[in-house]
């Protein structure tokens, strides 16, 4: 018998009873159902969240936030067609809902949030509440 190698996250080959077993693992981008992709940044006062929301209306999009549980949802559509000399050869539409929900580890000042959209990134200013801040208690 040969020696284990160690598999990497990284590598597209299936060790021996698996081969085979396994579809392919890539995604058609046009057809999945899109996931929204955040950076969160935090300053003194505030929160500055970015949603990168590509192909979606601006009135399609929904942001909650509650204390300090975010909550943004856009409904989706993408229709595609490859069409050849007048016919139909292939038609993929996806209509859904893509959400995505994160907490923050201070409450948000609701009164003085914003959101803007534009050219497929969603920009949320969030100050922070200027109660009490969470503290994280010892345990004994």
């Amino acid at each position: 018998m040969g020696t284990l190698k160690p598999l990497s996250l990284f590598d597209t080959t299936v060790p021996g009873v698996f081969k085979g077993m396994f579809p392919p693992m890539w995604v058609d981008t046009e057809t999945a159902p899109p996931a929204i992709r955040i950076d969160v940044e935090e300053a003194d006062d505030r929160y500055t969240v970015k949603a990168d929301m590509p192909g979606v209306a601006k009135e399609d999009i929904r942001v909650e936030v509650d204390g300090n549980m975010v909550s943004i949802a856009a409904e989706v559509r993408r229709e595609k067609k490859e069409e050849k000399e007048g016919k139909v050869l292939r038609s993929e539409r996806y209509f859904g809902t893509m959400t995505r929900a994160f907490t923050l580890p201070m409450e948000v000042d609701i009164d003085k949030a914003e959101a803007k959209y534009a050219e497929g990134v969603l920009m949320l200013t969030l100050p922070k509440h200027k109660g009490t801040p969470t503290h994280r208690l010892a345990v004994h």
